[in-house]
């Protein structure tokens, strides 16, 4: 059956109630379609929205962190030294000859004013003698001008004589007088001279030197360095001299004890005590010197010797440690990398104490409570943001480099 249109034409094989429903079959056909093509296209959304952000997250610098430790109350300094012996002194003639004899050898060990050796002065001995004579000729004339004096005085009495003779008596007998006095002081001089034949030692000791031999011609006085003859050293108590940092100037006092080591004595210390310091701190090395005392009652240790003082000095200022690998070395300053709130990198100055070989001793920069950067990039920069890594395992990782 055929219906007729509005020309008056039939069309065939629709009705008007048929085409409503085909639209909505096409309507439906294209949300199916749609909804196929966005079920695609999400998880490709999802997948690129999930790679940005890895990206994003792989771009941030990832970092491990640990807190500063606090060190300790004391610091102990090494510093190297030398030791001296506490009296060392070089023995010299004071009168001419030739050496006799000599008694000690060097490394013999000698009390004071033991006999070290003789030597022969046969012009002193005839200026002595000379002396001698020369004195008994000024007493003779001395007695002589007394006893003329007297008799002058009494002839004056009886105007046997003028008072001009009386007068030159007196004058005469203060001379001889006088003369007798000076003969008197050189005899004495000549004597003391003598007695320089003999050497002694001025000071218990160890003699560590001896410059001279049977028949050396001996010169007096400590003129040139050949004049020398024997030298003694004091080795009971020993001194050592070191130079302590300017840093730990004001904890380096009188009574602090230090220990000594040395070579060769492995394992071994010997205690000693800082006794005194120069109170002034040297110019050139900005350092301040102080001296160390040390007990030799065994002699074992040796003046000359080269040794190592371990010195306890109180921390002036709190002091914390941080590893090496910490540090960042760039320009002039020495810097550590410091992560603030939560993200933020910032580059701290900081100033080192003293350096323990795999960490070091920080006095100023950095607090407890820091989350300083442990092996920081080589690309980090103030300001930068970072993600932290478990400081745990930032710490282990100092404490233990052989496991990276």
């Amino acid at each position: 059956m055929t219906q007729p249109d509005n020309t008056g034409n039939s069309t065939p094989g629709a009705s008007p109630a048929s085409r409503p429903r085909t639209g909505l079959w096409i309507f439906v056909a294209l949300l199916i379609v749609a909804a196929i093509v966005v079920a695609g296209m999400l998880p490709r959304i999802h997948a690129r929205a999930a790679l940005q952000d890895r990206t994003n997250e792989l771009a941030v610098p990832a970092v491990n962190v640990i807190h500063p430790q606090l060190g300790a109350t004391q610091t102990e300094i090494i510093l190297p030294g030398n030791i001296q012996a506490f009296t060392d002194s070089p023995i010299y003639a004071r009168t001419n000859g030739y050496l006799k004899k000599w008694y000690v050898d060097i490394g013999g060990r000698v009390k004071q004013g033991e006999l070290l050796a003789d030597i022969e002065t046969p012009e002193v001995d005839q200026q002595l003698d000379q002396a001698r004579a020369d004195l008994n000729t000024a007493q003779a004339n001395f007695q002589l001008s007394e006893i003329t004096a007297k008799r002058y005085e009494d002839l004056l009495k009886t105007d046997s004589v003028s008072k001009q003779d009386v007068d030159n008596a007196h004058g005469d007998f203060e001379a001889k007088k006088a003369m007798v006095a000076s003969a008197q002081s050189n005899l004495k001089r000549l004597e003391e001279l003598q007695s320089f034949e003999k050497i002694y030692a001025p000071f218990d000791g160890v003699i560590t030197a001896r410059n001279t031999d049977v028949g050396h011609l001996i010169n007096s006085g400590a003129g040139a360095p050949a004049a020398e003859l024997f030298h003694i050293a004091s080795i009971r108590t020993l001194r050592v001299y070191i130079n302590v940092p300017q840093q730990y100037s004001q904890a380096a006092k009188p009574g602090i004890l230090a220990n000594l080591t040395l070579q060769e004595f492995p394992g071994r210390k010997f205690q000693g005590k800082l006794v005194r310091t120069a109170d002034a701190i040297d110019l050139a090395s900005r350092t301040l010197l102080v001296e160390v005392d040390v007990d030799n009652a065994s002699g074992e240790l040796l003046p000359g010797a080269y040794t190592e003082v371990h010195l306890a000095v109180p921390a002036g200022v709190p002091a914390y440690i941080l590893p090496v690998s910490a540090l960042i070395f760039r320009g002039d300053s020495l810097q550590v990398g410091i992560v603030r709130d939560g993200s933020k990198a910032v580059l701290q100055d900081i100033t080192l104490g003293h350096d323990f070989g795999s960490s070091v001793e920080v006095v100023s920069g950095v607090k407890s409570d820091d989350s300083v950067i442990t092996n920081p990039p080589d690309s980090l920069v103030a300001g930068e943001k970072v993600r932290v890594v478990s400081a745990n395992a930032g710490a282990q990782a100092e404490s233990n480099p052989a496991a990276e």
